[in-house]
């Protein structure tokens, strides 16, 4: 199936404008999910050192948030009448966060963690512009509340490096 024909069957029928720049604007944030996601599970694996239960336990924390994110924003795609993530290759080739293939120190993991959230923000904003210029209120009121989370996380991050 060629992504940018979509079946019949799956084209929910839809009344905005801009439905496809919504849609593919709101994918990589699909794909970067399931990355931080991933990421921040590892990091949480692989913890160690004298903060360990505090950092184990907010990677934990932050990740089940990251997890709660992917679906809602995948099915929100598929209620603008697109299609979403079908495979790992889609979360590759779309995914803006960079994988870390190597077992970091914890600061070097907050660091991290704290960049790709920051920049995960940035995205979801520019995302927002997008809805607001096609009046799309729904989409743009759960990236609102997912911005606030991300930079949540990034704040706790932050205070934590210190």
């Amino acid at each position: 199936m060629n992504k940018k024909t979509i079946p019949t069957k799956l084209a929910t029928p839809n009344d905005l404008k801009g439905l496809q720049e919504i849609c593919k604007s709101i994918n990589p944030l699909v794909a970067d999910a399931f990355a931080l996601y991933v990421k921040t599970k590892s990091f949480h694996w692989h913890m160690s050192g004298s903060h360990f239960r505090d950092y184990h336990l907010l990677f934990d924390e932050q990740a089940e948030q990251i997890f709660a994110m992917i679906d809602v924003l995948a099915e929100r795609v598929r209620k603008l009448g697109g299609t979403t993530i079908c495979s790992i290759n889609d979360i590759s080739r779309l995914q803006k966060i960079k994988d870390d293939e190597i077992i970091l120190e914890p600061k070097k993991m907050i660091q991290h963690l704290m960049h790709d959230n920051k920049n995960y923000a940035a995205h979801m904003r520019s995302t927002h512009q997008i809805c607001a210029e096609h009046n799309d209120v729904a989409t743009a009121s759960i990236l609102e509340v997912f911005i606030d989370e991300t930079e949540r996380r990034t704040w706790f991050l932050f205070e934590i490096q210190a």
